[in-house]
């Protein structure tokens, strides 16, 4: 599966944008979902994951309450719904696919990433 993200920008603290990340390939549905990012100079961290069949989410406890994964399989998409952004949330997006429902921990496929930058 190859992962698109979009949506990334500049925006200022307090304010909101959505990632989407559209998947190609087959079976989608089949796919558990999510998002990493990473600061500069920092490790690479897990935001949001989501199932395949979308009962089951995890968060990282820096986003719990303002940040939302939500996904499409009609249209093959997940989405992050970023609220509240602070600048600490600054960093480069990736949406990741795995074919193992709820890894949360090793992911196969990543996307391209997107950039969010947060003023204050």
């Amino acid at each position: 599966v190859q992962l698109q993200a979009s949506g990334g920008g500049l925006v200022q603290a307090g304010g909101s944008l959505r990632l989407s990340c559209t998947a190609s390939g087959r079976d989608f549905s089949r796919y558990t979902m999510g998002w990493h990012r990473q600061a500069p100079g920092m490790r690479r961290e897990l935001v949001a994951a989501m199932s395949s069949g979308g009962s089951i989410t995890n968060y990282a406890d820096s986003v719990k309450g303002r940040f939302t994964i939500s996904r499409d399989n009609a249209k093959n998409t997940v989405y992050l719904r970023m609220n509240s952004l602070r600048p600490e949330d600054t960093a480069v997006h990736y949406c990741v696919a795995d074919r193992r429902d709820t890894n949360w921990s090793n992911w196969g496929y990543w996307g391209r990433g997107t950039e969010v930058t947060v003023s204050s």
